[in-house]
């Protein structure tokens, strides 16, 4: 696999990963009680972006690691899809 397919692989993966992380542990404003007056309800108290980038990076990179080996040892190609076309013949 080319490095620059590896990377454009972990960059989608990582942004998958992301919006799945994303929600955890969010303690809204109305859950504590104390709502900023003239801020939304429903808005993060304590967002944790950094510990969630730290966790998305590292779940991003054991999917990846995963995908990896089972495209360079497994022998997996895009004929093993089953709904995609025949791309082992010129068209």
């Amino acid at each position: 696999m080319p490095i620059t397919s590896g990377l454009a692989i972990y960059f989608v993966l990582w942004w998958l990963v992301l919006f799945a992380v994303l929600p955890w542990g969010v303690r809204t404003q109305a859950d504590r009680g104390e709502v900023v007056p003239g801020s939304e309800p429903g808005s993060p108290e304590r967002p944790m972006l950094v510990r969630k980038l730290v966790a998305t990076t590292l779940i991003a990179a054991v999917i990846f690691g995963v995908f990896y080996g089972i495209v360079m040892w497994g022998g997996l190609t895009l004929d093993d899809i089953p709904l995609l076309p025949d791309f082992s013949r010129p068209i």
